[in-house]
């Protein structure tokens, strides 16, 4: 199986990042933290900008660094993409021209990422002729992003690659990112401290503190973890992967259908059929011992307990369960998981609001 492990150990003057990772071979792996934490210290490894002594990294088989034989591929001969914050385009060059400047870089045999095919992921085709100075951020930074596919990349690094973007401009670039992931076959190592986006693009999550994993492993999984204070944003909540396979134009809602069952959502305008994703978040999730069809919850889901944990407010109590193999996470008071008799192998029901579309 194809992936990408990571051994690196960087010493500071008051840091010290010491990592040893598995991350999947294609999709979106994360680096989620806060500021300090050593995201980007870990991307400029795997670029190569920074040397790890001791350290290896190989990239679905192809060993860049391995320090027991002495061997460091430099970052120049690297077949790697990286974007940083900001796009950092030649400001005397064209779009097209900056373009084809990146593809310079990779004999035409070797190329895998066509101008075309670059151009087209990232909707820039009316931008081609104008220059740098002409463009708004999010047009910089989706050509940023073109540019370093034009080099056929056998990985793409982003440095959050959105971080310099007002809220506007950051909804209009993530659809894009969303396709690279849906359509590419190129790793993508995507370091951010913004919930929303890891939520909505990454497949995997790493969670570094003080330059060390705290968590590492697929996206739902790893939120679903209660040895662990993971948060992405204000509450506790997972990530449930699945397609549109109903619309209700009447009331304006859409059935996703995922591997624990189905849930209705607001409608988004997304077509039958179509992969998204949904973020459950855990204060949107109460436990019933039975169904109560007068209730205004309109997904109720049979689900097993897997494991209480206290929660933040000693009022409360975090609750996993096991939905069809789907792992969901509930916020009741202790109160009512007392009332219920609530312990790991009860059947229950989880009952879901009508939650969002987060992609």
């Amino acid at each position: 199986m194809n992936s990408i492990q990571a051994r690196f150990h960087i010493a500071h003057d008051g840091f010290a990042l010491d990592v040893d990772l598995q991350l999947p071979g294609r999709g979106v792996s994360a680096l989620f933290g806060a500021s300090g934490s050593g995201k980007t210290t870990c991307l400029r490894a795997i670029a190569g900008l920074e040397h790890a002594p001791g350290g290896y990294l190989s990239v679905n088989g192809e060993v860049w660094q391995d320090d027991s034989c002495g061997l460091f591929v430099p970052t120049h001969q690297r077949p790697l993409g990286y974007v940083f914050q900001e796009a950092s385009l030649f400001a005397h060059l064209s779009i097209r021209r900056n373009l084809e400047y990146g593809m310079r870089r990779v004999p035409e045999r070797e190329r895998k990422v066509s101008l075309a095919q670059a151009v087209e992921l990232l909707g820039i085709a009316p931008l081609l002729e104008r220059m740098p100075d002409k463009l708004s951020g999010g047009e910089k930074q989706r050509v940023a992003i073109a540019r370093s596919l034009a080099t056929s990349p056998r990985i793409l690094l982003m440095d959050e690659p959105l971080a310099a973007l007002d809220l506007k401009r950051k909804n209009e670039i993530l659809p894009y990112l969303e396709r690279l992931h849906d359509e590419l076959e190129i790793p993508l190592i995507y370091v951010s401290h913004a919930p929303d986006e890891v939520a909505r693009l990454a497949d995997h999550l790493v969670v570094l503190e003080n330059g060390s994993a705290l968590a590492s492993g697929p996206l739902s999984e790893t939120l679903a973890r209660f040895d662990l204070p993971i948060r992405l944003g204000e509450d506790a909540g997972v990530v449930l992967e699945g397609q549109i396979a109903e619309l209700d134009a009447e009331w304006h809602l859409a059935r996703v259908a995922f591997a624990g069952g189905s849930l209705w959502v607001r409608d988004s305008g997304i077509a039958v059929g179509k992969h998204v994703r949904v973020r459950i978040l855990a204060r949107d999730i109460s436990i019933a011992l039975d169904t109560h069809p007068d209730s205004s919850i309109l997904n109720v889901l049979p689900a097993s307990v897997e494991q209480l944990a206290d929660d933040t407010h000693p009022a409360l109590s975090l609750v996993r369960l096991n939905a069809g193999s789907v792992p969901l996470i509930a916020r009741i008071t202790r109160r009512s998981a007392a009332k219920l008799n609530l312990c790991p192998g009860l059947k229950v029901w989880a009952q879901i609001k009508a939650v969002a579309l987060v992609g």
